[in-house]
């Protein structure tokens, strides 16, 4: 039976979450070998106008040709493993669309985060789908409107969960995954995207 998602946005674009996309056991196993079979790098990016170390580890794979450029950084694509295609099936039937690039952050820690940001670049196109899938620790994501930062949402991102950002959601909401002061463990979230040609 297929799950139903949870809606968390009260206007301007739609944010879906399924809970349980991947049972525990696939969930376990897909993020041991994440952790080991994905070459993972702690890239620089720009920010305020300076060259800083992001506070956790990315890798980009996808479709040849299809590079992705953020904060002063392009990452070319690495090819599809068989573990990033299964999964990308996956998501990809649940969201009833195709996505050419996967972008993965490993959060090592508690410390390890991502800063207030849309995910709206122009290779992205208008109203992109942007499909979020979680392993491994509980982190709690936050969502707020970009013109009223004072109106927020936030959830926590179990493992094996899902959550789809699609309609207006990266024009006009920002989100982001803070640090926090409980210690956590290892966490590796994969952000499903279609890159368009600019």
């Amino acid at each position: 039976m297929t799950q139903l998602p949870l809606s968390i946005l009260p206007s301007g674009g739609e944010a879906l979450y399924y809970s349980a996309l991947f049972r525990a056991e696939e969930s376990e196993a897909a993020l041991s070998r994440l952790e080991s079979e994905i070459q993972w790098r702690q890239e620089p990016v720009i920010m305020f106008g300076r060259a800083i170390l992001q506070p956790r580890l990315t890798a980009l794979y996808g479709d040849p040709t299809k590079s992705y450029r953020y904060s002063g950084l392009t990452m070319q694509p690495l090819p599809w493993t068989e573990l990033l295609l299964d999964l990308k099936h996956r998501v990809e039937r649940t969201a009833g669309t195709t996505f050419t690039t996967v972008l993965l952050n490993q959060y090592r820690d508690e410390q390890d985060s991502m800063g207030w940001h849309r995910d709206n670049e122009k290779e992205l196109g208008e109203n992109p789908q942007i499909g979020s899938l979680s392993f491994g620790e509980v982190r709690t994501f936050k969502l707020r409107r970009y013109l009223e930062p004072h109106v927020k949402v936030s959830i926590d991102l179990e493992p094996g969960s899902f959550l789809l950002m699609r309609g207006e959601c990266q024009e006009i909401w920002e989100h982001c995954l803070p640090k926090t002061k409980r210690p956590k463990g290892l966490r590796i979230n994969l952000t499903f995207r279609s890159i368009k040609a600019v």
